[in-house]
């Protein structure tokens, strides 16, 4: 059976070709195909290097969740100093002569050395999840200059947002409570993975399904608040020029690279697009 709603190459996928995806690449390659989205892929190769993305995101989201790793603000955020260096704003800068990849493989395995918010999280799931799309060399050579703070990414990890209702497994969504209780500003909202049954990972929630964010979320609300929480039509990928590029890179080190501005908003819990606000508003 054919879709347009998948295309390799110009031409329509045809589900006959999953025969060989496991069982969760299935789940995530029949949701893509009953979506309205239209999603382009020059090669099968392509595909099939983002439906891997897509299940390691789900993967190293869960370990976290299973990870000692703590949800803390900025100002108490911690981090394996053997690895990283704190800076004053809460962010960890890679130390010098340290593998990239152990670094980002240390906050799991050593979590109860590190502590962040959950924008921060969601950037390390990518950058874990890519390691394992492209294995150590390769992540090495490219990503030589990490600096995690809330939505702040390498210049070669590029990160783009869709509005739409129908959310795919991998995908990240932000739950947004915009009458949170002054006293507990982290609880503004919660960006969140989708897991391929439906649930969501949010860091410092742990794996919970909608309803239960929200309800936990409008237990953080003024207490003069009329307005719940709610899940947004918002959508957070890792961009189709970051994964083509991913795939074009063969370890070999680029040109140096300006790094991107970072801006220290001291805001926990903020989404994506809010950040992408602050940058254009620099």
């Amino acid at each position: 059976m054919g879709n347009d709603m998948i295309q390799v190459a110009g031409r329509p996928f045809s589900l006959d070709s999953t025969m060989d995806f496991g069982e969760v690449e299935g789940v995530i390659i029949q949701q893509m195909l009953n979506s309205p989205e239209l999603f382009s892929y020059r090669s099968m190769n392509e595909l099939r290097f983002e439906i891997n993305l897509r299940k390691n995101i789900m993967e190293s989201a869960q370990e976290m969740s299973v990870s000692d790793v703590a949800f803390t603000i900025f100002e108490t955020a911690r981090c394996n100093p053997t690895y990283w260096n704190l800076t004053s704003a809460g962010g960890f800068l890679l130390r010098q002569g340290v593998r990239p990849s152990d670094a980002i493989l240390d906050i799991n395995r050593n979590g109860s050395l590190y502590g962040f918010e959950c924008a921060t999280a969601i950037i390390i799931i990518y950058y874990q999840a890519i390691l394992k799309n492209i294995g150590r060399s390769r992540f090495d050579s490219i990503f030589q200059n990490i600096y995690l703070y809330s939505w702040h990414t390498n210049p070669d990890l590029e990160i783009h947002y869709i509005y739409s209702k129908q959310f795919l497994p991998g995908d990240v969504v932000y739950f947004n409570n915009p009458e949170y209780h002054p006293y507990a500003s982290w609880y503004r909202g919660l960006n969140a993975v989708e897991l391929s049954d439906g649930t969501f990972f949010g860091h410092g929630f742990g794996i919970m399904t909608a309803e239960q964010i929200i309800e936990f979320l409008n237990t953080q609300r003024h207490p003069e608040s009329r307005q719940s929480a709610y899940l947004e039509n918002l959508i957070t990928r890792i961009s189709p020029i970051t994964v083509q590029k991913l795939i074009a890179s063969q370890g070999v080190r680029n040109a140096y690279k300006n790094s991107r501005i970072v801006i220290h908003h001291n805001l926990c819990s903020i989404s994506s697009i809010q950040y992408q606000f602050f940058l254009n508003n620099y």
